[in-house]
């Protein structure tokens, strides 16, 4: 069983404990908000943006239930092209979760 049940990135773990800026990427715009493909190129840029100011970004999403800080490439490319990814609300994520 995890220790956790939010996983969060080797990368953003590293930053946080550094003390280092890290900032959260809400994940609905790529998934929902943007027509694709451009939703994956624009989420890329997101974090870009942040990388060229040494902040470390935290795509946040819920992947198979499981609430993921910090999305690996896969991950990020899943919820941008993947047209049955479905939007998750505050009410939701328990049931989400549980069910993964």
């Amino acid at each position: 069983m995890p220790s956790s049940l939010v996983e969060v990135s080797p990368r953003v773990s590293a930053a946080l404990a550094a003390g280092e800026p890290v900032v959260a990427l809400e994940s609905t715009i790529i998934s929902h908000g943007l027509p694709r493909p451009g939703n994956h190129t624009a989420a890329r840029r997101f974090e870009a943006i942040l990388e060229d100011q040494n902040v470390t970004p935290a795509t946040i999403a819920l992947i198979d239930g499981v609430p993921k800080v910090g999305l690996e490439a896969k991950d990020l490319e899943r919820i941008a092209f993947d047209e049955s990814v479905v939007k998750v609300g505050s009410r939701d994520i328990a049931i989400a979760m549980a069910a993964r």
